[in-house]
């Protein structure tokens, strides 16, 4: 199928054409969805993730979901409802989904209008990460003649359109010729930073490495990065962030090892109803992922396990959060309520 570029994801044709992550880095495949439970599942079983991508995709989800059942239908409200419930952590999707709903009185074209315009904000925002955050970095690192970063989970192109969050930081210091290296934790159970990161990495032509979730602390405490850069999924209104599993334990190696640990998100992962991290909803997505790899089993039959999603990382231990419209100090005692963003 014909490759998306640049984009992860896009609309074309009356229908949503996303690269398929489960396939990655083996097969670089495209899903073709012109329907809301297709789309339900491809969420759900992560074929489409990250915050920004999937409030995207749960955007084009609305408009499926009128293409189906027409906008003011009964099962309309009942698809539209299925996407936003799809995922429940990131809040991204719910908030998506809802922006683009309220146009449904004013028919399919403002449906898809509405769902365009949340795409190509995300991408222009993915672009201002970039250049704050490498702005950000230089500034926090301003010794070092070149960076050396760690990262966790998946945060580029393929969570977020184009670009990303956290790795489209460390793209754009890539591209400002300051990287030294890139330090992509595997991200255990599924494999996000050694599938996703490790694909999106040897496109760019970046300098990368990738380690086991377990080193990520050990090597923080030796010295071996300048900077941790994460993404998030939602971010309270306190300043806590709630991101990968693994995500608590580097922001404490890095506190202990005095080494900056900066949060990229959009302004669409800020959610000020949401007082603090304890308000915020951890998906446990079952035993299967953790037992077994990509298909083959690890543990002895029967066996269970925890698999929390995500984690959440207080605001005493992140330097800082980077928007697409400021950058929050929280290392200065600034506040998501005390730094406006930028119009």
């Amino acid at each position: 199928m014909t490759d998306l570029g640049e984009r992860t994801l896009d609309w074309a044709g009356g229908r949503l054409r996303i690269v398929d992550q489960t396939r990655l880095p083996d097969t670089y495949e495209i899903l073709e969805i012109d329907n809301v439970a297709d789309l339900v599942d491809a969420i759900r079983r992560l074929a489409v993730r990250g915050a920004p991508a999937i409030g995207v995709a749960g955007g084009f989800g609305v408009v499926l979901a009128a293409q189906e059942h027409g906008a003011g239908a009964e099962q309309f409200a009942a698809a539209v409802e299925s996407v936003r419930g799809a995922r429940p952590t990131a809040v991204n999707l719910a908030r998506m989904v809802d922006r683009v709903a309220a146009r449904a009185t004013e028919g399919p074209d403002a449906l898809l209008e509405e769902a365009l315009a949340v795409r190509d904000e995300e991408i222009a925002a993915s672009r201002a990460m970039g250049r704050r955050g490498a702005a950000l970095v230089e500034e926090l690192v301003s010794e070092a003649d070149s960076v050396t970063a760690l990262t966790i989970c998946n945060t580029g192109g393929l969570a977020a359109v184009e670009r990303g969050t956290a790795l489209g930081v460390i793209r754009t210091i890539h591209e400002q010729g300051r990287l030294a290296l890139a330090i992509a934790t595997e991200t255990r159970p599924l494999l996000q930073g050694a599938r996703l990161t490790a694909w999106e990495l040897e496109r760019m032509g970046a300098p990368y490495r990738v380690i086991v979730d377990a080193a990520g602390p050990a090597l923080l405490s030796r010295g071996m990065a300048d900077v941790v850069l994460t993404g998030a999924d939602r971010v309270a209104a306190n300043g806590d962030v709630a991101n990968k599993i693994g995500t608590f334990s580097l922001a404490l190696a890095a506190r202990y090892a005095a080494i900056p640990f900066v949060v990229v998100a959009p302004e669409s992962t800020v959610d000020m109803e949401t007082p603090s991290g304890d308000a915020i909803h951890i998906e446990d997505r079952g035993a299967d992922e953790v037992v077994n790899v990509r298909g083959t089993p690890i543990t002895p039959e029967g066996t269970g396990a925890l698999n929390p999603a995500f984690d959440v990382t207080p605001a005493e231990l992140i330097t800082a959060i980077v928007t697409d419209s400021r950058v929050v100090r929280l290392d200065r005692d600034e506040t998501l309520r005390s730094v406006s963003p930028e119009p």
